[in-house]
């Protein structure tokens, strides 16, 4: 029999909230956290809003928070948030062989510095020409080595391991929007298999910079909604027209059943399935029939020996495209069927943005907190209903109802697809 693997912490940083309980409060009133970009100059951008952390101070997490502050947003928010995870697993103190506490992060690069990359760029122009030589001369002068290593994507994984003495595996995964559901899916093998007792996953990124913005607009990905900041992520409504980016982290601490009961931990939920397949298709479309997608929720229904039937809650990659959200109905209804038009749906990137690599990780959570108490988070701005689009996306407003079960998607840039399914406890 494979080992069990509960959820025993959770933390997040969000733009609609820097802890766990401020950000479900937000989500619960239908809330926003969509605006104006302020983290650079956006004026000339066809995108000029995003979903940014707001109020984030890194001191209200760590002592002393000194030796981070030439590390990027996306490392800052997930010591945070796994800081936020371990206290609420009751292991700040470590466990008793740290061998056993691995990471597994589906962490995205480093905050991109495009001022002084222009610094760069300008001082080695002769006339329309870019002197090569004047480009690495002025970089090796401007360019702080300790700030440059932070663009590493598994830097946050590194640090996260020495912070917490965990000395067992230590893994990041970049598979764009579904890297820290895939970490999360990955790690909980891990545990099955035995080659952890717990492991700290989850994610962290923030793309809110001019490069980020800059190459989501060449695919003609963001919404351009500026005038309606909080209005302009609308998934499954007729008239969407993209994302909104946003920033942040989602930590969730993974242990073996028999290592959390010993030790008396809470509970928030079990992981019963994980999925992962590959749309083996193009690298930024999605396969228009989503097999990708069907099959990886079949696999994770597979996993966690469950029927169509049995699922609560989906909680939807939910982008607001055009393409993602016909093909993930698409999937929906060909995975489960006539269950489908049964299985209230929604998209909480509507109020949060779009957060990449984190994205899955929180929205693991927004599962675990559905199923704790009862909620379904709401799809805001669902106005208009899209006949390809024609499941219950839980329309603009919370709304109680019994949940034991909860599907989480994540389709990632590539074709990479993950299904996740948790569950409430059960001895």
């Amino acid at each position: 029999m494979r080992r069990r693997v509960v959820v025993t912490g959770i933390g997040v940083v969000t733009p609609v909230g820097n802890d766990v309980e401020s950000m479900w409060n937000v989500l619960k009133v239908a809330g926003s956290g969509i605006g104006k970009i302020t983290h650079f100059d956006a004026s000339r951008f066809p995108t000029r809003i995003a979903a940014e952390v707001k109020n984030f101070d890194l001191g209200k997490w760590i002592a002393d928070p000194s030796p981070y502050s030439r590390c990027g947003r996306n490392v800052t928010f997930a010591i945070a948030a796994a800081t936020e995870a371990v206290k609420a697993a009751g292991l700040t103190q470590g466990v008793p062989d740290p061998t056993r506490f691995g990471v597994y992060l589906g962490a995205g690069e480093g905050q991109q510095d495009f001022g002084r990359f222009m610094q760069i760029l300008c001082s080695s122009r002769r006339g329309s020409e870019v002197d090569l030589e004047a480009f690495t001369q002025a970089g090796l002068q401007f360019l702080d080595p300790q700030v440059e290593i932070q663009q590493e994507p598994n830097v946050p994984a590194g640090i996260l391991a020495g912070l917490f003495n965990a000395q067992g595996p230590n893994l990041n995964c970049l598979t764009a929007c579904a890297a820290s559901s895939q970490a999360i899916g990955e790690a909980t093998e891990m545990i099955r298999r035995g080659d952890a007792d717990v492991m700290l996953s989850g994610g962290a990124h923030s793309m809110i910079h001019p490069f980020g913005v800059t190459g989501f607009n060449l695919l003609t990905a963001l919404s351009t909604h500026n005038d309606e900041p909080t209005r302009a992520s609308r998934p499954f409504d007729k008239n969407r027209d993209g994302f909104v980016l946003g920033e942040g982290a989602g930590m969730l601490i993974l242990e073996e059943l028999g290592h959390a009961q010993a030790r008396g931990a809470h509970i928030y939920g079990e992981v019963l399935g994980f999925g992962t397949t590959a749309d083996a298709f193009r690298i930024t479309d999605t396969h228009p029939e989503g097999r990708g997608a069907v099959s990886c929720i079949r696999m994770a229904l597979r996993d966690a020996e469950l029927n169509t039937d049995q699922i609560d809650y989906i909680n939807a990659h939910g982008t607001s495209t055009d393409v993602n959200d016909r093909v993930e109905t698409m999937a929906i209804r060909q995975a489960l069927g006539a269950d489908a038009y049964e299985t209230p749906v929604s998209s909480v990137k509507s109020m949060m943005g779009h957060l990449i690599a984190a994205a899955g990780a929180v929205e693991a959570i927004v599962c675990l907190l559905t199923i704790r108490d009862h909620i379904l988070p709401p799809t805001i701005n669902y106005e208009t209903p899209d006949p390809d689009c024609d499941l219950d996306y839980v329309p603009n407003a919370a709304r109680k109802a019994p949940v034991e079960r909860a599907l989480s998607n994540s389709f990632g840039f590539g074709g990479q697809n993950i299904s996740l399914i948790f569950s409430r406890f059960q001895p």
